[in-house]
């Protein structure tokens, strides 16, 4: 899907400073000279603090991380989380319509939104105050139908609860996110029928709608003041290098697999690899843990998926002698030599080579090799090889045997509707395919609809290699 900017856009962007210490301080996670890596959450730290994103501030976070315009702009059109249109000046709602809240009445939702706010997606309500869209999945399939409206869920909704969020929302109220119908979380409506001792001493709401109570940003534009800047990884840079002195970030455990290799601050050791029982004696990655080894690329077969087999390389090896035999069976049957030109038209089964008048008795089999008028224009004996070839019947099956029939369509050149004629002649496994001489080969061209695909797609080669497996 195409996506363009605006056409009317604002003159200026710039962050506040409130968001530009954010935004620093975001950098600082990544190495010297890859601080481009921060680009998406610059983005979305902009689009919050205007509610789109505008050419300008795309330009300003360009700038900022020192990246060129439009390596921003292709960030910037190809995620869909970014808003490139204005949205409401009170809430954007995105209404989930993937398969859990479509079939719990999502379509209702979306109604409610097409009469209160605009017709169509993406528009703005009459008085600018709201603006909506569908959405692919929001992940939150047991609270279906749900709608995220600003930076929350709002869930288990019925279109007269949406619609009364939307008023209530229109007259300055920011009603508490999450479930909508008494639920604590995504728990049975009657309540816990497990683990029931989880009912007490919780919190009024579930954790993410208690923290968007306690915040109060569910609705409102981000300029950064809302909660204190953290750079925990700052924090354990700057340390006191003597390790019992340093002040250890709280959000940051100092437990690991090895007891210390969480909250780590400039004056520890390199994180070992080689004890604790999540670890495997070997860094990550290079210089990560310099006296242990850096893991090596995995072994074929051991985490690593297998390789396919490239079944048209391979039956062309598998095929060399026999191909080398046909060549030469097949040079004089052809006509290239010029001693026995066939004839064109179809050929009676057995019948040999056909030349000149004997066409006229030639046998009319149709593409499922079924007497009657045929059809297909017979290919000559430069586009087929085959024709011409003297025939012979290969031995056939009136059924699968007690395994049931291979996949035939693995075979290049193979469709469905081959694959069904093949049936018909009684051929459902590869070993049958493989065992095919050049007289039997000629004999099931001649059936089939697109003369000369045995050879040309090797189907006797492929067959083997397939039959092998």
């Amino acid at each position: 899907m195409l996506r363009r900017l605006y056409h009317d856009q604002p003159e200026t962007f710039a962050f506040t400073d409130a968001n530009k210490a954010w935004a620093e301080g975001q950098m600082t996670k990544f190495p010297e000279g890859r601080q481009a890596s921060a680009v998406i959450p610059l983005l979305w730290r902009a689009q919050e603090q205007e509610g789109w994103l505008t050419r300008p501030a795309i330009e300003y976070v360009a700038k900022f991380l020192g990246m060129e315009y439009i390596r921003v702009l292709e960030v910037a059109t190809f995620y869909f989380m970014f808003q490139l249109q204005p949205v409401g000046s009170v809430a954007h709602i995105q209404v989930c319509g993937t398969l859990s809240c479509m079939i719990c009445n999502a379509e209702d939702l979306i109604s409610v939104c097409k009469d209160k706010i605009a017709p169509k997606p993406h528009q703005l309500s009459a008085d600018g105050k709201f603006s909506w869209e569908e959405v692919e999945c929001l992940g939150s399939c047991a609270n279906a139908p749900m709608a995220q409206i600003g930076k929350d869920y709002y869930e288990d909704l019925t279109a007269e609860k949406l619609s009364d969020l939307i008023d209530r929302m229109a007259a300055g109220e920011v009603p508490v996110p999450g479930p909508q119908n008494g639920r604590f979380a995504s728990e049975p409506l009657s309540g816990l029928t497990s683990l029931k001792y989880h009912d007490s001493g919780k919190a009024q709401y579930n954790a993410s709608a208690q923290l968007a109570v306690d915040i109060g940003d569910t609705l409102k534009r981000i300029d950064g003041t809302e909660v204190p800047l953290l750079t925990p990884w700052n924090t354990a840079k700057a340390a006191d290098k003597n390790t019992s002195a340093a002040a250890r970030d709280d959000l940051m455990s100092p437990e690991g697999p090895d007891g210390k290799q969480g909250g780590r601050v400039s004056g520890d050791a390199p994180a070992p690899r080689n004890v604790g029982a999540a670890s495997d004696g070997t860094a990550e990655a290079p210089g990560e843990a310099p006296a242990d080894a850096t893991a090596a690329k995995p072994a074929e077969g051991s985490v690593a998926p297998k390789a396919k087999t490239d079944t048209k390389a391979a039956s062309k090896r598998a095929s060399t002698t026999d191909a080398k035999g046909a060549s030469a069976t097949l040079k004089g049957a052809a006509g290239k030599d010029g001693s026995d030109t066939p004839a064109p038209g179809p050929r009676k089964a057995g019948a040999g080579a056909v030349t000149g008048a004997a066409a006229s008795s030639a046998d009319t089999t149709d593409a499922k090799g079924v007497p009657g008028a045929a059809t297909a224009k017979p290919a000559t004996a430069a586009d087929n090889p085959l024709e011409g070839v003297a025939e012979e019947k290969p031995v056939t099956l009136d059924a699968p045997r007690d395994g049931g029939p291979d996949d035939l369509k693995r075979i290049k050149g193979v469709g469905p509707k081959i694959e069904g004629i093949l049936h018909e002649l009684g051929f459902y496994h590869f070993d049958q395919i493989a065992a095919w001489t050049t007289a039997e080969m000629a004999w099931v061209d001649t059936r089939l609809k697109f003369k000369g695909r045995i050879l040309r797609d090797d189907w006797v080669g492929q067959a083997k290699v397939l039959g092998a497996e």
